[in-house]
């Protein structure tokens, strides 16, 4: 059964908040809220908890997963960041973005893509997000709280959600608002041009600041 932490939105409790980090760092795995849906959550550099986030899903070892970092400058102790690609970002995080960039040596091989050698980044606009990562200060794991045999994902109320994960994994994180169901946009930042990959929340900021390919 897994322990609950009801957080403020605004200003998550920080002993709640050390307390579920001092978890994770022990191999926790999470259900919390990010500013986009609800993500299943370990920390990064944690093979074991990864292994597990990759089973709940039922992830192939060669399927990338995303991470969440706090910051810009965050990203690229983790990504090999261009110029162009620097430009993009600081405009747009934080934010629902998730970049794909090159990796740099610290992003462990279980959670890039092993023949692109490229990674999913998000810096969330999520306050208890970023109470969990300033405080971990390592990356968290951030992959979406849909089951591969859940049909309607989005239908989906908080309880019911909580219900469905209460067996699975270790903390449940509620900020006492109801979940998201949007997905973020995601930017292929590895090319010499942006490349929209998908189309969610917020692309539509993208329009007139980058030229994009589909």
């Amino acid at each position: 059964m897994a322990t609950l932490y009801t957080l403020n939105p605004y200003n998550p409790q920080q002993r709640s908040v050390n307390t579920i980090c001092e978890a994770l760092h022990r191999g926790a795995v999470m259900l919390y809220p990010t500013d986009t849906v609800y993500a299943i959550g370990c920390d990064l550099n944690d093979k074991s908890a990864v292994q597990r986030v990759r089973q709940l899903k039922q992830l192939s070892n060669d399927k990338p997963l995303t991470f969440l970092c706090s910051s810009l400058s965050n990203i690229s102790e983790y990504a090999t960041v261009s110029d162009q690609a620097y430009r993009i970002m600081k405009r747009l995080i934080p934010g629902p973005y998730t970049f794909l960039l090159p990796t740099t040596k610290l992003v462990p091989k279980l959670v890039m893509s092993p023949k692109r050698k490229t990674t999913g980044i998000r810096v969330p606009d999520h306050p208890v997000s970023q109470a969990l990562l300033k405080t971990l200060e390592n990356p968290i794991i951030s992959t979406s709280a849909h089951l591969a045999d859940q049909d309607d994902f989005a239908s989906l109320d908080k309880a019911k959600l909580f219900d469905i994960f209460d067996k699975l994994i270790d903390i449940i994180v509620d900020d006492e608002n109801d979940p998201g169901f949007e997905t973020s946009t995601i930017l292929d930042l590895t090319g010499q041009e942006p490349s929209l990959v998908r189309r969610g929340l917020g692309w539509e900021a993208l329009e007139g600041f980058v030229s994009l390919t589909v």
